[in-house]
C-alpha cells in the first residue's frame, strides 16, 4: 500500500496542512519503527506500523484548528473519526481502526458520553499492539509545537488534564515499548 499516494489524494495541494502532516506523522512513524527495532519480541507488523503511523491524522484536514492550518468545520476530537471513514472508503479496515482509536490514549463510551464529546458513541481504546503502538508514539509530538518532542514525564504530565485513567494507560505502555 502506497500511504503517499494516499496522502496526495486527500492533501492534493504542497501547503503547510501538508507539510506539517507530513513533518509530524514521520515523526510518529520514525518513534514507531524504533520500537519495533528495539522489541523484536513484540513481534510488530513493521509495514503496517509505518503505514498507519503516516495515515493516523489523516483526517485532520476538514477539522476546525487554524493555529496548526486546518481550515474545515468539524471540531478537531472528530479527526479520528473522519480519518478512520476515508480510510475505509479506501478499504483499509485496519489503518482506520487506527485512526479513530489513538485520541489521548483511547475514548471509552463512558468518557465520551460523560464529557458529552461530538463522537458517535462508542469505544475507541487501541487494541492490538500495532494501535497502541501509533496512539503512544503520538502522544511525544504535537502538531501546535512540531518541533518539540516531549518526554515521558512531559507526555504524562499532559494527559493528566484528561484523567488519571490516561496516565496510567500511558506510562504501562512507556514501561512496555520504551
Amino acid at each position: 500500500m502506497d500511504y503517499l499516494s494516499i496522502i496526495r489524494k486527500y492533501y492534493p495541494v504542497d501547503n503547510n496542512l501538508r507539510k506539517l502532516l507530513l513533518l509530524h506523522s514521520t515523526r510518529v512513524a520514525d518513534r514507531c519503527m524504533y520500537i519495533c527495532d528495539i522489541h523484536p519480541e513484540l513481534q510488530l507488523d513493521r509495514p503496517f506500523l509505518l503505514e498507519a503511523a503516516m495515515l493516523h491524522d489523516i483526517g485532520i484536514a476538514w477539522c476546525h484548528a487554524p493555529s496548526i492550518f486546518c481550515e474545515g468545520t468539524e471540531p478537531y476530537i472528530k479527526h479520528g473519526i473522519i480519518g478512520a471513514k476515508l480510510l475505509r472508503d479506501e478499504g483499509l479496515e485496519r489503518h482506520a481502526r487506527v485512526c479513530e482509536r489513538h485520541t489521548g490514549t483511547g475514548l471509552t463510551r463512558e468518557q465520551i458520553e460523560r464529557q458529552q464529546l461530538p463522537l458517535p458513541v462508542a469505544d475507541y481504546q487501541p487494541e492490538t499492539l500495532e494501535e497502541q503502538v501509533v496512539c503512544y508514539a503520538d502522544k511525544f509530538y504535537s502538531k501546535s509545537h512540531p518541533e518539540r518532542v516531549l518526554t515521558v514525564a512531559q507526555t504524562a504530565q499532559s494527559l493528566a488534564k484528561f484523567g488519571q485513567e490516561g496516565v496510567d494507560k500511558f506510562l504501562r505502555w512507556a514501561e512496555m515499548f520504551e
